[in-house]
């Protein structure tokens, strides 16, 4: 079973003046994936989302990180450079995939700046922040995920 850590990155969810909808809607999402072992609510600071990535990966040991938010071009948006700052390897295809997905529906899908990679033998990929753009980019990627995760902890290659 693969071992979950959800990061919803929200100014407003994180001082509880907006309720996180898209962090749930992962965790339904991935149920029949593996196990949500760690969940979090963090605002848009580098250093801090660093930090919970770093916390998910090396002590709680989750496979897996999914992030929410932060991904745009907005000023406080910085999850892609929290995110470069602890992986060790960045998995482009990833992201390529979502925005390409994105932009059949919308030309604003462009303007995601979601992030993949790995730490330790940790997948880490940033989703958008709204609900709706999370649906689109988990159906294509969820599939992907028992096999990635199998070649970065060594098996099957």
């Amino acid at each position: 079973m693969i071992k979950i850590g959800i990061i919803t990155v929200s100014d407003r969810s994180f001082f509880k003046k907006r309720e996180d909808l898209s962090g749930p809607l992962i965790r339904k999402m991935i149920k029949n994936l593996g196990e949500v072992i760690d969940y979090r609510i963090v605002p848009d600071e580098r250093a801090l989302i660093s930090q919970a990535i770093r916390k998910m990966v090396d002590e709680v040991k989750v496979d897996l990180v999914l992030t929410t938010g932060g991904t745009g071009p907005s000023p406080r948006d910085v999850t892609p450079e929290a995110t470069r700052d602890v992986i060790e390897k960045e998995v482009p295809g990833f992201g390529e995939i979502m925005r390409m997905e994105g932009f059949k529906r919308t030309p604003h899908a462009i303007l995601s700046r979601c992030i993949a990679g790995v730490r330790k033998k940790s997948l880490i990929v940033n989703l958008p922040g709204s609900p709706k753009a999370v649906k689109e980019s988990l159906e294509v990627i969820i599939p992907v995920f028992p096999h990635a995760l199998e070649i970065i902890k060594g098996k099957n290659h």
